[in-house]
């Protein structure tokens, strides 16, 4: 009993002790809404005054290890004339390092809260004037110019984000994309025909940028901590992209991946899905003979049938009858689309206006 005293009374007097003692009272569970109160007790935050309540729900993880964040600021290669996006900044760990490299920071937050910090850490760094702060949501925000964007981004809104990034590239140039993300999305991101993560994600990004993996980041280098691990990844945008309708091309490979372990043989065989098909593509094969002996019984002269024929036609014509979309490149996959246009099947209601790229980000399925 006088030992366990005398531990108690011992860790009472350190200061460490006292520390982790204190962040445990304050953590609550984060399933009611509720986080965990970050405090300016460390080195990142030395000489500072101030502490906020973070919100898991709000995905509000503040990357906190030194060695990780200097590693992220050396892989993005940012020079000195550089203006960097940086979004989701939080209390600005990795902003104050950003400024150290770059001749100006883009920081785009939602939380006011963490405006007020940014401000007052970068007044106190003396960088306040490189420093542009947007107080908005990152999706619905347009961007002030930049050519460089390193951040660690929620996860909730990784998908949309990436899409407003990469397909917005016109209109908001950049070298390249330093990017901190769920570890199981980066693998996505990173899949390759054949890999069991292959999906539309992968297929749809790479369409318009390269991705490079970079490294893994654990998830105790966060407060609060999340539940998984995270990994840094860069991406590239390509400086040229194949000629194709972006709408045609996001309808085309919702459809491919929604059974995408299935031969496209037996996926186009779905009479719900022919019937789809038929009414986009109705003023293309409006009064077209195009009965090719692939119906089946009086199914088969139908209109229906006539269209099944068609579509089997096209896939056999390009050797695709008994591929799975699961293990096409993105090559194989164009020159299938283009197949079937030619032939006069779409996968987009082509009546319908064109859309700007921004408006196609409200249907985030469609493109991710």
């Amino acid at each position: 009993m006088l030992l366990r005293r005398r531990i108690t009374s011992d860790n009472l007097t350190n200061p460490n002790f006292c520390q982790q003692f204190w962040q445990r009272c304050l953590r609550t569970k984060s399933s009611h809404g509720y986080g965990e109160v970050c405090r300016k007790n460390n080195a990142e935050h030395e000489g500072e005054d101030w502490q906020i309540r973070l919100f898991k729900s709000r995905g509000q993880h503040l990357l906190t290890n030194p060695r990780v964040l200097d590693s992220i600021v050396r892989v993005s290669h940012i020079e000195s004339d550089d203006t960097v996006l940086e979004i989701g900044p939080g209390t600005g760990n990795l902003t104050l390092r950003l400024l150290e490299a770059a001749k100006n920071v883009v920081a785009v937050e939602i939380d006011k809260r963490m405006v007020e910090i940014l401000h007052k850490r970068a007044a106190g760094s003396g960088s306040q004037d490189r420093l542009k702060i947007v107080n908005g949501d990152a999706l619905k925000t347009k961007f002030p110019g930049f050519n460089l964007v390193v951040a660690n981004i929620p996860y909730s809104i990784s998908s949309p984000l990436l899409a407003k990034l990469v397909y917005g590239v016109n209109m908001n140039p950049f070298r390249s994309a330093t990017l901190l993300i769920q570890k199981e999305f980066a693998r996505r991101l990173l899949a390759k025909p054949g890999d069991s993560e292959f999906n539309r994600l992968a297929v749809n990004m790479n369409l318009v940028a390269e991705v490079e993996f970079v490294m893994d980041v654990s998830k105790r280098d966060f407060v609060p901590c999340p539940k998984v691990d995270s990994s840094v990844v860069k991406i590239y945008p390509k400086s040229e992209i194949p000629d194709v309708d972006l709408d045609e091309w996001w309808a085309f490979t919702r459809t491919c991946f929604s059974k995408k372990n299935k031969t496209l043989g037996a996926m186009f065989k779905q009479k719900r899905k022919l019937m789809e098909l038929m009414e986009l593509s109705e003023d293309s094969i409006k009064g077209q003979d195009y009965d090719n002996g692939h119906g089946d019984g009086d199914e088969g002269r139908t209109g229906i049938g006539l269209f099944r024929g068609r579509i089997l036609t096209v896939l056999e014509s390009g050797g695709f009858l008994d591929k799975r979309p699961s293990k096409l490149s993105n090559d194989d996959l164009l020159h299938l689309l283009s197949l079937f246009n030619e032939a006069g099947i779409y996968f987009h209601d082509r009546r319908k206006p064109k859309d700007a790229c921004d408006a196609a980000f409200g249907n985030i399925d469609g493109l991710l």
